[in-house]
């Protein structure tokens, strides 16, 4: 690996969050010499961001602890297109009000990861600042005649429309315009020099640094993180659920939000495989005891998934909502569900270990049969440990036994524990 002399690429490589980046060697000699100024944009298509936005929001952090000047860019303006970027379709058109609606909603989260107050503040921003006054003739002889349509072309969000025979609106062919435009803003502005995101906004980083070039004389740089997937190959916060969000408020609508026992339990249910990678990317607990807790194996490796659990969800909601969703979780597994009232049938520990999901159901007296089994799977109504059941070839690993105890739920009312003995 190579040796940084900056902290900032020190931190996101060893930390796992690199992908590609325009000039290693350039970024870190600039954040190793004085503050550098970064931003990610976040356009506001819901009232709250989910999961899936909290890498880029921790690089944003990492920026920030490493002496770092972060911006967060709401997409006021941006939003009213609609970034094409790894869709197959376009999305639908959000009137001027709903976006509102949803800036309001999404920019409370950030607080929680960045300090708005410093030396190196973190900066609020919103693209529709400069982007709804832009006059459509002068902002075509401006930028406009930056780009070529040659280029635009085989750009992988266009290319990809093209090659499977999607339409592509002339106003979606635009956003990579405004985009590329918000970076020479942002360093007319703010002295920004880099723009973070994820892989799949790798043509419009480059696009704005190429402009930015262009029309500021600005040496820019670009920075993207790998996609993050779950070890079955599941997008990084999506469940069988839904997408698991980051608000908390029951305002937001049903669909929008998870309570922080839900967000808890969320981290909770990581994969083995994934543990010690999402210590790495969703906490800033330090690599030496990642290291430690990552080496755990059996069900020894329970106390890392409740680690992570407590460290994402204390970042987010606080170390009291953190503390209570443990208490709320042993107080159902660890005492075998009888504090809260839940049967509970005593099964062989080495039986329980790989049994299969259908047995599990119907020793727990959920099911009636396989066959019952299978309909409740296909009706997304089982779940293990809260976690919904997606196969029927799905099994009970060492490590979905907490403290003895599995929990099987059917739907949202009936619930049981099978206990190893």
């Amino acid at each position: 690996m190579t040796q940084y002399q900056s902290k900032l690429m020190q931190t996101l490589t060893e930390r796992g969050f690199l992908y590609q980046c325009t000039d290693e060697d350039g970024l870190d000699k600039a954040a190793s010499e004085g503050v550098v100024t970064g931003y990610i944009g976040f356009d506001c298509t819901a009232p709250s961001l989910h999961v899936g936005s909290l890498v880029q929001i921790m690089m944003l952090r990492h920026l920030q602890r490493a002496g770092g000047r972060p911006i967060v860019l709401l997409g006021g303006g941006t939003t009213k297109i609609g970034d094409p970027s790894d869709k197959d379709k376009s999305r639908p058109i959000l009137t001027n009000e709903l976006i509102e609606k949803n800036k309001n909603g999404i920019k409370q989260v950030f607080s929680k990861f960045v300090d708005f107050e410093g030396s190196n503040a973190a900066i609020l921003a919103d693209n529709a600042d400069w982007l709804d006054g832009l006059g459509y003739i002068e902002f075509l002889r401006d930028v406009g005649k930056l780009f070529t349509v040659n280029r635009m072309i085989a750009m992988e969000t266009v290319k990809r429309r093209l090659d499977n025979e999607q339409p592509m609106t002339f106003l979606e062919f635009n956003y990579p315009l405004l985009q590329s435009y918000d970076f020479v803003e942002l360093y007319r502005r703010h002295g920004c020099t880099l723009q973070l995101g994820g892989s799949d906004q790798w043509g419009n980083i480059t696009s704005g640094i190429d402009l930015s070039r262009r029309m500021a004389e600005a040496d820019c740089f670009g920075f993207t993180t790998p996609l993050i997937t779950t070890a079955s190959g599941g997008k990084m916060g999506k469940t069988a659920d839904g997408a698991v969000w980051l608000n908390s408020d029951p305002e937001l609508g049903q669909d929008y939000f998870r309570t922080p026992y839900e967000y808890w339990q969320f981290w909770r249910n990581t994969d083995d495989a994934d543990v010690g990678r999402f210590l790495k990317l969703f906490t800033d607990l330090p690599l030496g005891e990642i290291a430690k807790l990552e080496a755990l194996e059996g069900a020894d490796i329970n106390t890392a998934k409740i680690r992570l659990a407590n460290e994402a969800t204390t970042m987010l909601h606080g170390a009291e909502a953190a503390a209570k969703a443990e208490a709320t979780a042993r107080e159902t597994f660890e005492k075998g569900g009888t504090a809260v009232g839940l049967p509970t049938v005593e099964v062989s520990g080495s039986d329980l270990i790989g049994m299969g999901i259908l047995a599990a159901a119907v020793t727990a007296g959920l099911a009636a049969s396989n066959g019952e089994g299978r309909r409740h799977i296909k009706a997304g109504a089982l779940k293990l440990n809260d976690g919904k059941v997606t196969s029927h070839e799905q099994s009970v690993s060492e490590g979905d036994i907490l403290d003895g105890v599995v929990k099987i739920s059917v739907g949202k009312k009936k619930h049981a524990l099978l206990k190893a003995v």
